[in-house]
């Protein structure tokens, strides 16, 4: 069953595969429907960003959406988390003990990039460990020949990166959500949990993976082809000295 774009602010990637850029950040969160399940990447970076994103998801699928993704452990791409009940969570390995045990510094962070104090910290206090942790590569199946790998591809941006290959039915193109490991909208941000020197390695790992041909949706920005990572991972190369 494909999905049909209501809402104007989701843009259609292929067949059964969309995605919203919020506002604010301009962060990515990813759609992705199944015979029997629908995948969501990413959920904002309030529980009123993610109650906006469920409204309009379920709206969008006429059913409920049963799986989550998280790109990595920013609260513009994980604190809307608490409003999915009951849904399955796939994260990169680790993430279980950093999101249980470092919620007090999520909402800091949000809160120095302009997030209500309260709603920062309402937030992080619903975070729960994900169930499904990604070591290397993991299949979802989400029913009537779509399914999703999931791709453990930090330390690079984050501690905790991943990336999530959808790959193409009805001759629609495939389509990888890349998460912070590439932006489109500004220079690729590296805070405190950054390891420069291994981002360009897992941009190398992120091309092997989506091809040559696939559609590269950045954490931030609009959707890029191959040349577009591919100059990314060589300008971060030289950033941090990993040529």
């Amino acid at each position: 069953m494909d999905m049909r774009v209501q809402e104007a602010e989701w843009e259609r990637l292929a067949p059964g595969v969309v995605r919203r850029r919020l506002p604010g950040w301009d962060a990515t969160v990813g759609l992705v429907t199944g015979g029997q399940g629908a995948l969501l990447y990413d959920t904002g970076s309030t529980l009123r960003e993610g109650a906006e994103v469920r409204r309009e998801a379920e709206a969008l699928l006429g059913r409920r959406v049963t799986h989550i993704a998280l790109s990595h452990p920013h609260f513009d791409h994980v604190l809307g988390t608490g409003v999915f009940a009951g849904v399955e969570v796939f994260a990169a390995a680790g993430m279980d003990t950093l999101l249980t045990e470092q919620r007090e510094s999520l909402a800091t962070d949000a809160v120095r990039q302009g997030v209500d104090a309260d709603a920062a910290t309402e937030a992080s206090e619903l975070l729960r460990a994900p169930q499904h942790l990604v070591s290397d590569e993991r299949t979802l199946d989400l029913g009537g020949g779509r399914s999703v790998l999931f791709a453990n591809l930090g330390p690079a941006h984050s501690g905790h990166d991943l990336v999530a290959l959808v790959p193409g039915t009805e001759g629609g193109p495939d389509v990888v959500f890349c998460g912070d490991l590439v932006e489109e909208s500004g220079e690729p941000q590296a805070g405190p949990d950054a390891v420069g020197k291994r981002w360009p390695e897992a941009l190398d790992r992120l091309l092997a993976l989506g091809g040559e041909d696939a559609v590269y949706v950045p954490g931030h920005g609009a959707a890029v082809d191959a040349a577009f990572v591919r100059a990314q991972r060589n300008a971060l190369a030289v950033r941090f000295g990993a040529v």
